[in-house]
């Protein structure tokens, strides 16, 4: 599906054909032949529509004459998420800008660029082409941002779950949300990376323009705070995991442990037993009160190895 957005009167609106200085925004579905007419029509490398379909494509930016093309990973919603898949995941955006226009396209529909496409970014204009990607670096940190916070709030309530109970829904989950910064440390590292060699090689053209280039070094900072942000989640969380084995290895042991002590005490009658079923002389043999003789010291010696292991604090 490709959509032609311009901002006409201050308003951001769909046009019915291309216009010079509109943003042209392309999503699924599509299919190979659309996109090689595509690229044909408007004079753009196949490669620069291809590549950003596949989701390992790390952020990066490329020149090939008028055409520039850059690669952003941003967070995404795992909506085919099962149960220990990670909830978010990161999906490359392409941006090619070109003479006349500026192209996106992404595999999946992206809410970042809906929120461009819905007129929610301030002071939006496609024309402004060096602006327009910042803003949508910009809110591409945002999003990460707001995603992590969502996974730490998550990762809160189900400790909070565990310490009543450990059980493996919470710690299935858990490692959903580990896999989710997993995918967040290696998009943001990429994404740094790509946003430094932009500013060095001044690949938008900025570095005359004092406004965008203080807005692009913010850029750069937020990013800086997301990546750092997903990495103490991201300790915390082996260390919660690593917390949650170990306790979990103690209980289980402890368990053990009452059993084997149980089951020592539990011995002792049988043992009793066992002796007074042998055909052979034994005392209180003789005794009408044999069968209560032998119960009593049974129970008592059981008593006293319960009284032992408690005193030595075992149970």
């Amino acid at each position: 599906m490709v959509q032609y957005i311009a901002k006409v009167d201050g308003q951001v609106r769909r046009l019915e054909e291309p216009a010079p200085g509109c943003w042209i925004s392309i999503m699924p579905p599509f299919n190979k032949e659309e996109l090689e007419e595509f690229s044909q029509r408007y004079e753009i490398p196949i490669d620069f529509l291809t590549d950003p379909l596949d989701l390992d494509e790390r952020s990066r930016y490329e020149r090939e004459e008028d055409v520039r093309l850059i690669i952003v990973n941003t967070p995404l919603l795992n909506e085919l998420e099962e149960e220990i898949d990670a909830i978010f995941i990161t999906v490359p955006v392409d941006i090619i800008l070109t003479p006349d226009y500026i192209i996106t396209i992404t595999s999946f529909e992206n809410p970042i660029l809906k929120r461009f496409a819905d007129g929610k970014v301030k002071n939006f204009d496609p024309e402004d082409e060096r602006l327009f990607v910042l803003q949508i670096f910009e809110q591409t940190v945002v999003r990460y941002l707001n995603c992590l916070k969502q996974l730490n709030l998550k990762r809160n309530m189900i400790e909070q779950e565990l310490y009543d109970s450990s059980r493996n829904k919470e710690l299935k989950q858990l490692l959903s949300i580990e896999k989710s910064l997993v995918y967040f440390v290696n998009s943001l590292s990429a994404n740094e990376l790509l946003k430094m060699k932009m500013k060095r090689s001044d690949l938008l053209n900025i570095r005359n323009d004092e406004d965008l280039t203080d807005l692009f070094e913010d850029i750069i900072i937020d990013n800086s705070q997301a990546l750092e942000m997903a990495n103490v989640y991201t300790n915390i969380l082996n260390g919660t995991m690593d917390a949650y084995s170990s306790i979990i290895s103690n209980n289980l042991n402890l368990v053990i442990q009452r059993l084997t002590l149980i089951t020592i005490m539990l011995m002792v009658p049988t043992l009793v037993a066992s002796f007074y079923g042998m055909n052979v002389g034994l005392p209180f043999q003789d005794s009408r009160y044999a069968f209560p003789i032998i119960l009593l010291i049974a129970m008592v010696i059981s008593l006293l190895l319960g009284w032992y292991f408690l005193r030595k604090r075992l149970f």
